[in-house]
């Protein structure tokens, strides 16, 4: 079984969004962390990430995460991510991984892209 990765993007709400679907891994990992190199070089430093249709997260998929929070912070911007709204309670493996290795409180989540992008909403509890 072939499994398709993408990234698309947009701009919401004065926003960069990159929606993330498939597995996040070795492989894939560096598209994803080529396409915030990108964002952020075409001046983009309010990053939203939305990650709820990514089914499987590695090792390499959360360090791209926390590079990308690192590029981000270093350009005094913001990253958001978008997991399910109820994050582990509906099966959200990356919540699942980001919890699992101590890094989830590192990230302002949201349940959805309306929240993500709304400066008013506070972020989904660690």
């Amino acid at each position: 079984m072939v499994v398709a990765f993408k990234v698309t993007g947009w701009e919401q709400g004065g926003w960069a969004v990159l929606h993330v679907s498939g597995e996040l891994d070795l492989v894939t990992s560096p598209v994803l962390r080529q396409k915030v190199h990108d964002e952020v070089a075409e001046g983009r430093h309010s990053l939203v990430l939305d990650l709820s249709e990514v089914y499987f997260c590695d090792s390499s998929g959360v360090g791209v995460l926390i590079a990308s929070r690192r590029l981000i912070r270093s350009c005094r911007g913001r990253l958001r991510l978008i997991l399910p709204a109820r994050g582990a309670a509906e099966d959200s493996h990356v919540n699942r991984v980001l919890g699992a290795l101590g890094v989830r409180r590192l990230f302002d989540v949201y349940g959805d892209l309306a929240a993500a992008v709304d400066d008013g909403t506070e972020p989904l509890s660690a």
